[in-house]
């Protein structure tokens, strides 16, 4: 049996990534912080082992990886959004958008790799954004923290190789989930406009590229975008 954890897996990008796992034969543990969608995910991926934990709080993703029996997979997808030009943006919320969006990412990995190396290796699949590679308007403190989480990234690959485990980042662009219902019927259309494949993404389109990255023994160190080219 190979075990897989993903953080923030109650909806949207991460529930998919559960459904994708389980599906492929992984016993799967995912962790959500609203009691809501945690509910309605335990009701429609009754096969998911969904846990409770915020993933900027260190005690609480420590307990929720120390409580999985093995770990083969980590994917870190938990992450929050954050709007605002950069002379409006309060310090406490670049606090938050950090410590979820990177700091949460760092934390996982803190725990995870342990339990990584007590196998005998294993993968690592970070979720990035278009916007932490190319930078997006009002959304720079999101970015910079997609940003961080590919620079780590590459970083980790190269540490942790030696020890047969490969870290990767997938970087979704404009995909169909909650955190992009704010756009206005205008909005998606012009945004289609400006992607090549003229829609939005799946999340489901995000999960098969998360689960072939981490089947794959020699890549590592890579940034995958799926993004329809834009």
């Amino acid at each position: 049996m190979k075990y897989a954890f993903v953080t923030g897996g109650a909806r949207g990008i991460g529930l998919a990534v559960c459904k994708a796992f389980a599906a492929a034969g992984y016993a799967v543990t995912a962790t959500y912080v609203n009691e809501e969608s945690g509910a309605r995910a335990r009701s429609e991926c009754p096969e998911v082992r969904f846990v409770r934990a915020d993933c900027a709080n260190e005690e609480e993703t420590k307990r929720a990886l120390d409580e999985t029996p093995a770990l083969d997979v980590l994917v870190n997808n938990a992450g929050i959004a954050h709007f605002g030009q950069v002379q409006d943006i309060p310090f406490s919320d670049y606090e938050r958008v950090m410590n979820v969006n990177f700091g949460g990412t760092f934390l996982a990995c803190k725990y995870g790799v342990r339990k990584l190396l007590a196998r005998g290796g294993g993968a690592i699949v970070n979720l990035s954004s278009v916007w932490g590679e190319e930078g997006g308007s009002c959304e720079s403190v999101y970015s910079a923290s997609k940003g961080a989480v590919i620079a780590f990234t590459k970083a980790l690959a190269k540490e942790l190789a030696p020890s047969k485990i490969t870290v990767n980042c997938v970087s979704p662009g404009v995909i169909d989930t909650d955190m992009n219902a704010k756009f206005s019927a205008g909005e998606r259309a012009e945004l289609c406009r400006e992607i090549p494949l003229g829609r939005f993404g799946s999340p489901e389109e995000v999960a098969r590229a998360v689960l072939f990255l981490a089947e794959q023994s020699y890549i590592t160190g890579q940034t995958l975008g799926v993004k329809g080219g834009f």
